[in-house]
């Protein structure tokens, strides 16, 4: 057994709570890395979609495993989630395996991450895209909870503008999985980069699927169903969509898949790169909306190995925490000008002259 003395958060945007605890782990039942010398035992609790989808859960346990390769007294588990009802069963399972540091990916899961946390205020706890907050989704103070955050507004606002400038019908789209913060604030912040680019440029490029002042959109309620998201796509590429943005985890493999079958259409991928994440597709895909993920739940594996509790990130342009990604197989097919625009809008975002912003940004929660 590992004693550890754990003490305040300073890394991130701000840092609550002193807490002392003690760490002692044993090896998980599922979802495990052997490490039988480990002393630290971190564990993952995945949102639907399962630790393969291309996307946040993916990216988060790809964190989790860089952790462990970086310090091996660290050893990583995960427990997926089928749905909304496995959260609190998987997290109570993590602190019976008697796990270290407990990472709930999701903010659905946020209320039910927090709820435990407080029953078990010896343990750290993280939560991606979510605030600890109660089951209504009001704030509350947990200090042993950390929040891990990103302003995707901020990298959407980039990818917005790029489609704007790439499209050919002068008409693209996006629609979520759900209804909720961590998709809408993408959806807002490409809808922001299509408005900036129009006015500056003179266009007049519409958008389906999402209307940011009403926020109202198109949404499939789920972020597995693949077919859905295929036929959606397919019914704005009949009213004459040529770049989609799904905000859909494992489901927006339905929009690439769609968009690959009509060699006009493209697509942007959300949360990774999805030419790392998707390659049989990157020759659809013309850019991703990038949040950090990996190396934000690294940092928070390693933070907590070294006794840091609580606290918050918020990721950006500025700190690297939100990007856009490369464009791959489309490198010649973005010109100069549209290069150069980007990265001149890129440091206005920064310097704050252009403002990248969503009802959903954590600065706005």
């Amino acid at each position: 057994m590992a004693v550890k003395p754990y003490k305040l958060v300073l890394a991130g945007v701000a840092a609550t709570g002193l807490i002392t605890l003690t760490a002692c782990g044993e090896a998980p039942d599922e979802g495990s890395d052997d490490n039988a010398e480990a002393s630290f035992h971190a564990c993952m609790v995945t949102d639907s979609g399962g630790v393969d989808d291309k996307s946040f859960n993916e990216s988060s346990w790809n964190g989790m495993e860089a952790a462990k390769e970086e310090n091996p007294d660290i050893e990583v588990s995960f427990k997926e989630s089928g749905n909304e009802s496995d959260y609190d069963p998987n997290l109570q399972a993590s602190v019976a395996d008697e796990c270290d540091f407990i990472v709930g990916v999701g903010g659905l899961m946020a209320g039910n991450v927090t709820s435990v946390a407080l029953d078990n205020t010896d343990i750290p706890f993280a939560i991606v895209d979510g605030v600890p907050s109660d089951a209504e989704g009001n704030p509350v103070d947990a200090p042993n909870v950390h929040s891990i955050q990103f302003d995707t507004a901020q990298s959407a606002f980039l990818a917005g503008y790029l489609a704007a400038a790439q499209t050919e019908t002068g008409t693209v789209a996006t629609w979520g999985g759900l209804q909720i913060p961590p998709v809408t604030i993408f959806m807002d912040g490409f809808a922001g980069g299509i408005e900036y680019h129009n006015s500056q440029k003179g266009t007049d490029v519409k958008l389906l699927g999402w209307d940011a002042d009403a926020q109202s959109g198109s949404f499939l309620n789920s972020f597995e169903d693949t077919a859905g998201g295929k036929s959606l796509t397919e019914t704005f590429i009949s009213q004459g969509a040529d770049i989609v943005f799904p905000v859909a985890g494992p489901a927006g493999t339905g929009a690439v898949t769609a968009a690959s079958e009509d060699e006009a259409v493209k697509a942007i991928w959300v949360d990774v790169d999805g030419c790392v994440s998707l390659p049989d597709y990157c020759s659809t895909i013309l850019s991703s909306a990038e949040k950090g993920l990996e190396v934000a739940v690294k940092d928070a594996v390693l933070a907590a190995y070294d006794g840091e509790v609580g606290g918050s990130y918020v990721g950006t342009l500025e700190n690297g925490g939100v990007s856009l990604a490369p464009f791959h197989e489309f490198e010649d097919a973005v010109s100069d000008e549209t290069k150069t625009e980007l990265e001149d809008l890129k440091a206005a975002i920064i310097d704050g002259s252009v403002k990248a912003e969503s009802p959903s940004s954590p600065s706005a929660s």
